[in-house]
């Protein structure tokens, strides 16, 4: 039996699942993260680790894995040459490494034209019209990011740190989160020396919360948000009638916020990024199969 592999590797796991040539998942499996921006080698460890665990889920011998052709979405592979090195260090027959929106993309609206936005810590957005796919985003908090959980975060604790200070009108929110830390400014600070974007990303729905109360500062943040969010979908330059998906953890908190012009783009997604990955894998492959 011919089978495929989906690979879908991020800053916190890598997931895969091995499928039959049509697609059909018999397998899966979950290991270490796999950003290979930020670490290549620990990143190839944890995919043929996920690939083989799944071999083994199905039923299947590892031993097929040099047999065997991916499809690989994975965090980082949108910039420098890492997809190119991590191609040339794996075992399978085939490696083809994609970004991780690629496979959302491809998971949430198939295989022809529509667009997708991951609203989590990061954010993301990717469209895709007449087969062609235009990305936007997706470079980290840093520099990017704007409308995610951990910018979201960011700025919650700059309004905060500005109503202690008197600069700006504080809030029910702003002080509430001085509670937090313990009333002392010097702690915020402290919190922001060794945060990563997920901790930063944890303060959102508390924001979304206090906005849904009329809370003035999570609600100026909110707005901005949004705002951020809608720039980039309005950058995808959309089509009326192509689906728009909505992806991650914030992804309902956005969806009745967003103008009529998107909600009324709105769809659900077909399937995760994993699912677009062993589809995409399905498709690619058969299809290099029947050519033979």
């Amino acid at each position: 039996m011919n089978f495929v592999l989906g690979i879908d590797g991020g800053g916190t796991s890598c997931r895969a699942a091995l499928a039959t040539g049509d697609g059909a998942v018999i397998g899966r499996a979950k290991s270490g993260a796999a950003n290979i921006r930020t670490d290549l080698t620990g990143a190839r460890t944890h995919i043929v680790e996920a690939a083989r665990q799944a071999f083994i889920a199905a039923g299947q011998d590892p031993d097929l894995i040099p047999q065997t052709p991916a499809i690989l979405g994975l965090a980082g592979a949108n910039v420098g040459t890492y997809r190119q090195q991590l191609e040339a260090i794996l075992p399978f027959s085939i490696s083809r490494v994609e970004t991780d929106a690629e496979i959302a993309l491809e998971g949430a609206v198939g295989s022809g034209d529509g667009a997708m936005a991951i609203l989590g810590t990061g954010t993301a957005y990717m469209a895709r019209k007449g087969g062609t796919s235009r990305a936007i985003g997706g470079w980290g908090f840093q520099v990017g990011d704007q409308g995610s959980g951990a910018r979201i975060g960011r700025d919650l604790l700059e309004q905060t740190l500005l109503a202690h200070d008197g600069v700006r009108p504080g809030s029910p929110l702003t002080d509430s989160m001085m509670a937090t830390f313990r009333n002392n400014p010097e702690d915020v600070v402290e919190f922001t020396t060794n945060a990563k974007p997920g901790d930063f990303g944890g303060f959102a729905p508390k924001v979304f919360e206090h906005a849904g109360k009329g809370d003035a500062v999570a609600n100026w943040i909110v707005d901005k948000a949004v705002g951020d969010v809608e720039a980039s979908l309005g950058a995808l330059d959309l089509s009326h009638d192509a689906p728009l998906c909505l992806l991650g953890g914030l992804a309902p908190l956005y969806a009745p916020r967003l103008s009529q012009r998107y909600q009324a783009l709105l769809k659900a997604p077909l399937d995760d990024a994993l699912g677009g990955a062993v589809q995409m894998a399905a498709r690619i492959f058969a299809k290099a199969e029947t050519a033979r």
